[in-house]
């Protein structure tokens, strides 16, 4: 490989989503960045090497492949992350972030050994046994799939009748792992739920988003995460309800403490206050961080271009001088 910007290995971004780093790039082909684009779905690896051919790997790999027809690709990424911690490689959001990120239960698992709020949850891999994991929370509940993302796979149940009905239906979504949660069902004040983003496992901003749809669960910020079938709560909806908000300075900690224990340099927590008592529910660790759309508008500055710093730094790369 030709030496990129001083060093003798490349930057590398191992990703699978066609659109959600466009701006990435951007800022990086704007500042003269060689940057080598993987896309996880395409993608080999020798497992008997023992150095990384790049500077840096920065990881952004999504769990809702599976949407974009990639399943193949989200255990194949576990496998190559594991490969590159063995092998000492320099990563963004490396084993442990992707740990985290395509797992529920260990989100859940993880929220609990730090002593912060969140929904109880039971697991199960049958949907038999939905109705007696509900056993002891209030309805409504919800069944979110293990592997999931921009809210796929999660249901809503009003009442153990109802969930009875889909047990027996077999139509609990149980994702590509055959692994589900079922969890009480925390009802958001003012229909409003807050996402934290952190950028070196540091806060970054905080947006706070409306519920379009009480029943729809894809809180994604960015227009390009929107699916087909919510065309009709489409981006421009969106947009007008999504405001900057300046979480307490304890939630700023403890999202902090979150994503630094998940091994999650990049992304973002959703918490809310629940409408029943008022107090805080952390319900959501990503590592694959979406930006809001219109962000200079939004939060105030451009979160890209201070992605593109953060790697620089950690891929130990000198940036080229950049005409005015």
């Amino acid at each position: 490989m030709s030496e990129r910007n001083g060093s003798a290995r490349p930057i590398a971004i191992y990703y699978e989503h066609p659109e959600w780093f466009k701006k990435l790039f951007d800022e990086l082909d704007r500042r003269g960045i060689t940057y080598q684009k993987i896309e996880a779905h395409n993608h080999r690896f020798d497992p008997t090497e023992t150095e990384s051919p790049y500077s840096l790997i920065v990881n952004r790999m999504s769990p809702s492949a599976w949407a974009r027809g990639h399943t193949h690709a989200i255990p194949y990424t576990l496998e190559y992350c594991a490969h590159l911690k063995a092998i000492g490689a320099n990563v963004i959001n490396g084993y442990e972030a992707y740990l985290h990120e395509f797992s529920k239960v260990r989100q859940t698992r993880l929220l609990k050994s730090l002593g912060v709020n969140h929904p109880r949850s039971r697991v199960i891999n049958h949907p038999s046994q939905a109705p007696a994991a509900a056993e002891g929370f209030g309805f409504p509940v919800i069944t979110k799939a293990n592997i999931g993302g921009s809210g796929a796979g999660i249901q809503k149940y009003d009442s153990p009748e109802e969930l009875q009905r889909a047990a027996d239906g077999a139509s609990i979504d149980f994702g590509i792992d055959n692994v589900a949660l079922v969890q009480e069902y925390i009802p958001p004040r003012g229909e409003q739920i807050t996402r934290v983003e952190v950028l070196n496992s540091k806060f970054l901003y905080a947006i706070q988003l409306a519920l379009v749809d009480p029943n729809s669960f894809n809180l994604c910020p960015g227009s390009y995460c929107r699916r087909n079938e919510e065309s009709s709560c489409g981006v421009n909806d969106r947009g007008a309800l999504i405001q900057k908000v300046t979480p307490p300075q304890e939630v700023i900690e403890t999202v902090e403490k979150i994503m630094q224990t998940a091994g999650i340099e990049i992304g973002g927590v959703e918490y809310l206050v629940s409408d029943k008592d008022g107090e805080i529910y952390y319900y959501d660790i990503n590592a694959l961080s979406n930006f809001v759309d219109d962000a200079q508008n939004v939060i105030g500055f451009d979160p890209w271009p201070l992605m593109a710093d953060f790697i620089l730094d950690r891929s130990n790369h000198s940036a080229p001088a950049v005409n005015p």
